[in-house]
């Protein structure tokens, strides 16, 4: 166990918390302790009620039944600022930032520092740059939010969290947008924290990162806790299968694809850093996708994975190098051209760049392929109905039907509504990148499943990921990224993890292209 704590005694305590949304039953009389300045893992799919209970807990929700105590005192809070008064504070696992604002106003906003009536900015400024100190993170603190990379925007919110001084810190996929290294520094403020007394909720969809961290482990499921469990006598066999009810082995199609004939052909591509223009962030990248098959690019962050794929979409300008689909040129192409040419982007950031909020889950669905059903100044509202029925059929989206609020679903169902939305336009080629970033192990196996799936109908499939597990399992060819270029090309039935991570190691990987 890599975190010790001497103290064991209980600082909170969920008795028989049942939350009912209309007719559904989020939670069903959950019990859930949490020991002070220890890390309890909470570990679910999606839709099992991890939010639903850690927001009960945080203040954001009331529960239907049950009581919440703090220090053996029930307590019943009725927002999250009232929970932050009493030392409970959640990082939530959608950023829940201003992105018009500055770093540090989006970490003091609505607990600003003052001196007199007035806002001390300079001594905001100043803590902000202690905490992104911390977190090694050497950011200018006025900086606005919105020109942050994902991962810089999570060490903030985590800088917020910090800020309030928790004595119970609710951790919801810190991790999911973090470098190895920032994974690295989150991990040893952890420690710092359960010494200090502090106890820490944490929930990953990265199961090692729990078994790394986590003294207790809580299993929910469909609302329920199914098991429990010291970290220390389970083992990830038993999570998964607590969790799922199947086992780890079972979570990834088959990939015994026939290739078909070239279809995307990407030749020498170059594109500059969106951040730093100045510097090359893909050098010379060469790779094909066939019909029919699914290629998966590996790399550690920074490998210039996401810079490729946004340009292929036509999201980054491409300096140099020829992107062909089906024999045609696209690499002036606009997005639109390129959707309608058969190529189309998952995006890795599904809240900013994936989905509209102020949209139902039908017209989320549809938005892409919208054009397909105007007729004049109609929309032909009924074959729009039925096709987005189809769709939602076909990737497993579970909602209530397709006129809920988008956000009302759970974070795999809603990255399942962004990959229909693609499969709506009839793609000829399908580009995801990190397609299963946030979101529990059954969706991803069914994203995997839907994957395999279109590749067997004749389309080509291209995805991005850092999970070494997803590029050993779930496509027919690995391409691995490091500086900016593919450093190796790897059959995933004989490559072994050591492999694939030293042909991704930055110090040591060899640029090479693509040998077709």
């Amino acid at each position: 166990m890599s975190v010790t704590a001497e103290a064991t005694d209980v600082v909170m305590r969920a008795s028989g918390v049942t939350k009912v949304y209309g007719g559904t039953h989020a939670l069903r009389g959950v019990d859930f302790e949490v020991r002070r300045g220890q890390v309890t893992a909470l570990i679910g799919e999606n839709g099992a009620g991890k939010s639903t209970l850690m927001k009960i807990l945080a203040g954001v929700e009331t529960p239907t039944t049950g009581t919440i105590e703090l220090d053996g005192r029930p307590v019943a809070f009725r927002s999250p600022s009232e929970a932050v008064e009493h030392g409970v504070a959640i990082i939530h696992q959608e950023l829940n930032l201003c992105p018009n604002l500055s770093i540090a106003d989006n970490i003091f906003v609505g607990r600003e520092r003052r001196k007199g009536v007035f806002v001390d900015y300079a001594a905001q400024r100043q803590d902000a740059i202690d905490l992104l100190a911390h977190l090694e993170e050497p950011i200018d603190p006025k900086t606005l939010v919105g020109d942050l990379r994902l991962g810089q925007q999570q060490l903030v919110e985590i800088a917020r969290a910090l800020s309030e001084d928790a004595r119970v810190l609710i951790m919801d996929e810190p991790t999911s947008a973090l470098s190895a290294v920032e994974v690295h520094v989150l991990f040893r403020v952890i420690r710092e924290l359960t010494a200090r007394g502090v106890s820490i909720i944490y929930i990953s969809h990265h199961l090692d990162e729990c078994m790394e961290l986590a003294h207790d482990a809580v299993i929910l499921r469909d609302g329920d806790v199914v098991a429990q469990a010291p970290m220390a006598e389970v083992d990830l066999a038993w999570i998964v299968s607590k969790m799922v009810g199947r086992d780890e082995g079972a979570l990834f199609s088959a990939m015994a694809h026939d290739p078909g004939s070239p279809v995307l052909e990407i030749a020498d591509v170059i594109v500059a850093d969106p951040d730093s223009p100045e510097r090359l962030a893909v050098r010379g990248v060469s790779l094909t996708v066939h019909a029919g098959e699914v290629v998966g690019i590996y790399g550690l962050m920074g490998a210039g994975r996401t810079e490729l794929l946004e340009a292929l979409a036509g999201r980054n300008a491409v300096l140099g190098g020829t992107i062909t689909l089906d024999g045609r040129d696209l690499t002036g192409e606009s997005v639109q051209d390129r959707i309608a040419a058969g190529l189309i982007l998952v995006p890795e950031d599904r809240q900013r760049d994936g989905l509209v909020p102020s949209l139902s889950v039908g017209r989320n669905l549809s938005l892409a392929a919208v054009q397909r059903f105007v007729r004049g100044p109609f929309v032909r509202r009924m074959a729009e109905r039925s096709e987005v029925d189809e769709t939602a059929q076909k990737v497993r989206v579970k909602a209530a039907s397709q006129d809920a609020p988008i956000n009302s679903l759970s974070g795999g169902n809603q990255q399942k509504v962004v990959i229909g939305r693609a499969l709506m336009t009839r793609p000829r080629v399908l580009v995801l990148d990190e397609p299963t970033r946030g979101i529990d192990v059954g969706a991803k196996a069914d994203i995997f499943a839907l994957m395999a799936a279109e590749a067997r109908t004749g389309i080509g499939v291209l995805f991005a990921t850092s999970e070494v597990s997803e590029v050993l399992h779930a496509c027919d060819r690995i391409v691995v990224m490091a500086r900016g270029q593919v450093s190796a090309v790897l059959d995933p039935r004989t490559t072994t993890r050591e492999q694939l991570m030293a042909a991704s190691d930055i110090s040591s990987a060899a640029p090479t292209t693509e040998d077709e």
